[in-house]
């Protein structure tokens, strides 16, 4: 998915996928999304949409949109593991898992649940040999 701010404005959000603002409103509305008013705008129209893993799975679910994702991501370059440990991991695991759909973020929590961080990191092959 094209990158999302943790917060946007429905207008920035329509822009960013393509449809119209009104087709974001209705998405708000039937979804429950959470949102919050932006100071010094009158009459509540403006707000901003908090971009969490359920507003994200919803737009994942549009095939219109799901489509389009797989030509982003065929059309983007795979980026090197130790590029982003100049500026801190932290915050690229931080946005990796803001990223994962409910799913995947119960399945991640059941596995750590039942394997542990150790075993998580044998799976990713990352932990340190113990001589």
């Amino acid at each position: 998915m094209k990158r999302l701010r943790s917060k946007m404005t429905t207008e920035e959000l329509a822009d960013s996928l393509g449809v119209a603002r009104q087709t974001v409103n209705r998405w708000i509305r039937q979804q429950g999304w959470k949102t919050e008013g932006i100071n010094g705008v009158k009459g509540g129209r403006a707000r901003l949409i908090h971009i969490d893993a359920r507003v994200r799975e919803h737009i994942m679910s549009i095939p219109a949109i799901r489509n389009r994702q797989a030509i982003y991501q065929l059309a983007e370059a795979p980026s090197l593991y130790g590029e982003s440990t100049s500026s801190g991991l932290l915050p690229q695991i931080i946005d990796s898992l803001e990223n994962l759909t409910l799913i995947e973020q119960e399945r991640l929590q059941t596995l750590l649940t039942r394997e542990g961080l150790q075993g998580f990191l044998t799976r990713l092959g990352i932990t340190e040999l113990h001589a």
